[in-house]
């Protein structure tokens, strides 16, 4: 039994990781850390898509990002269709985000989940927390906010892409940095934040509350009321800090029986019905400020 410890305090959500649930992370390309040996992970299969993973260049280097999208062109909007580029949870782009990627193709969707950890190293491939969090630390903000640039560089020269239609969601980590791509990229149309950090903490980069006031795009929050790493004041100093910057388009809404990782079907956390509800309220938020 290996049990997993944060270095900032254990979160709902972490697990006891036995040496069976290792086995079958690592056999489905799931984050060991927090793989459930009880879960059925939803997998949705490549048909009428295409897949790759693809090199995206940086100032530094080539960066990796996975790549789902419809395999015809769209039947309108020139045939290309909208994107929704995708922040990746602490564990980094392991098969879970690779299914959300894919999840969105299947809606009409390109989408992109870039490796935003790459050159710490890879999150998804150890039990040990501290381990993880050392990896997302040695990841500078700064760093993250280039990666981001560059990969919506590559998106605007694909063919297949439609930038004027682009939308960004992400979860945990990813969730917080969602937050911080609609505060930063005028290019986003919308943004959907699962469950992430608002305030300072372990993450070296700015906290999303700080920048409230400079949200360029309405952003659809979606948190877990059990959720021990972000408590309900964190949330209800967002909503505080939106409403002062008259940022009223942009809504938080917190599922009361759901843990942090409440979409994240591989993990113990899992709330099937939350997530079903949190996913259709996606859609709904990009539909409505035209990202579909």
């Amino acid at each position: 039994m290996v049990t997993l410890t944060r270095a900032e305090g254990n979160w709902a959500g972490d697990l006891d990781v036995t040496r069976r649930s290792i086995a079958l992370a690592l056999a489905g390309g799931y984050a060991v850390a927090a793989f459930s040996a009880d879960a059925d992970p939803i997998h949705t299969d490549e048909t009428g898509l295409v897949t790759a993973t693809v090199d995206i260049a940086t100032a530094d280097r080539k960066i990796p990002a996975y790549l789902a999208r419809p395999a015809g062109p769209s039947a309108s909007k020139g045939g290309k269709h909208p994107v929704v580029f995708v922040n990746s949870e602490i564990f980094g782009v392991h098969e879970w985000v690779k299914d959300i990627c894919r999840r969105l193709a299947k809606a009409g969707y390109v989408g992109l989940a870039p490796d935003l950890f790459v050159r710490a190293g890879d999150p998804s491939k150890t039990v040990d927390m501290k381990v993880v969090m050392d990896i997302v630390k040695a990841t500078p903000g700064d760093q993250v906010t280039a990666d981001t640039a560059a990969s919506l560089k590559w998106l605007a020269a694909q063919p297949f892409a439609d930038m004027r239609r682009a939308g960004v969601t992400g979860f945990c980590w990813g969730g917080g940095a969602t937050w911080l791509c609609c505060e930063r990229f005028a290019e986003f149309k919308a943004g959907v934040a699962w469950y992430g950090p608002l305030k300072a903490g372990a993450y070296p980069r700015t906290p999303p509350i700080e920048l409230a006031k400079d949200l360029k795009c309405p952003v659809l929050g979606l948190y877990g009321g059990q959720d021990k790493g972000i408590p309900a004041k964190d949330i209800d100093d967002m909503r505080a800090a939106l409403a002062a910057a008259g940022k009223t388009g942009s809504e938080i809404i917190v599922y009361p029986d759901a843990q942090h990782g409440f979409l994240a079907d591989y993990r113990p956390s899992y709330d099937a019905k939350s997530a079903a509800d949190g996913w259709t309220k996606m859609l709904a938020h990009f539909k409505a400020h035209g990202v579909a």
